[in-house]
């Protein structure tokens, strides 16, 4: 079921599968969110909870047992519950059930909150821990926006952070875990221009940048700005080795698994941590101009 929440900036679409955006248009009807075109990428917005990323072999280890856990773990492919809306607010809800337990075993609640302020589109992250047990868990956003939305080309549009800064580059081995990191430049220490190759070996995942960037062209008039103020990673990202006509900006609490050796989320430094019967918040922002 899909459930819409709009003020006088913004329409949203939002459906329950996954609680994924499947639309951002502004009321003059521009398009900002990626329409998960099966040749590049099905998916538009992917919510990703409990893990950030791949596992070596897809398996983790936790309380001394192995488990099974796919890219990006179960909620983008698990059906939210409605808890409350109105014109300009959306809460989904997902719990553990036996088949989640199954693959991570802790009981728990993860709700996504979309909130429209004029321009912009908050998307508030709640995820409470109801077991009885520690609990340790990654959490990100990786939704796509069309490039270019409206006019010019996709080389005509770059990624400007907010301030200048000088970040470090996650590094990945070819199946795609973390295998070190290494210094990135930035054009001007503040700039990404885009192009497609530069994707052609899959993500470009920084830390120690701005916690907001802006997609952007001098041939556009429309902008999207992304802030996660409250989240070490950022990520881009579109299929590699295409011509796709969209850039994914992924703003992740978390990091994938460690290149060569097992998945232990009790030796894992980067994930989250929450003891039990407590909660963790975290909110990002959609804004376009």
């Amino acid at each position: 079921m899909l459930h819409t929440i709009t003020n006088d900036y913004l329409q949203v679409t939002v459906s329950e599968l996954g609680a994924e955006l499947q639309s951002i248009k502004d009321l003059a009807g521009v398009e900002y969110l990626w329409q998960g075109d099966p040749k590049y990428w099905k998916s538009r917005a992917t919510n990703i909870f409990p893990y950030v990323g791949r596992m070596v072999n897809s398996e983790y280890f936790l309380d001394g047992n192995r488990y099974h856990l796919d890219i990006h773990g179960f909620a983008r492919f698990s059906r939210f519950c409605p808890v409350a809306a109105d014109d300009m607010h959306l809460v989904l809800e997902l719990t553990d059930n036996e088949e989640r337990l199954a693959q991570f075993p802790r009981k728990f609640s993860f709700r996504v909150i979309y909130a429209l302020k004029d321009n912009a589109l908050d998307i508030t992250y709640q995820v409470e821990n109801r077991d009885k047990k520690v609990m340790r868990f990654g959490l990100g956003g990786h939704p796509g926006f069309n490039i270019p939305f409206g006019s010019g080309e996709f080389e005509d549009y770059r990624i400007r952070f907010a301030s200048k800064c000088h970040p470090k580059q996650i590094l990945f081995s070819e199946t795609v875990h973390v295998a070190g990191e290494a210094d990135y430049s930035l054009q001007d220490d503040q700039y990404i221009p885009l192009r497609h190759n530069l994707f052609d070996r899959d993500i470009i995942l920084l830390k120690n940048v701005a916690s907001k960037v802006t997609l952007e062209s001098p041939k556009a008039q429309h902008a999207v700005t992304i802030s996660f103020p409250d989240m070490p990673y950022v990520g881009f990202w579109h299929r590699p080795d295409t011509d796709a006509p969209y850039v994914c900006v992924e703003p992740w609490c978390s990091l994938p698994a460690a290149h060569g050796k097992p998945t232990v989320f009790e030796e894992q430094a980067d994930l989250l941590t929450l003891d039990p019967g407590k909660s963790y918040t975290n909110t990002w922002t959609i804004s376009v101009d």
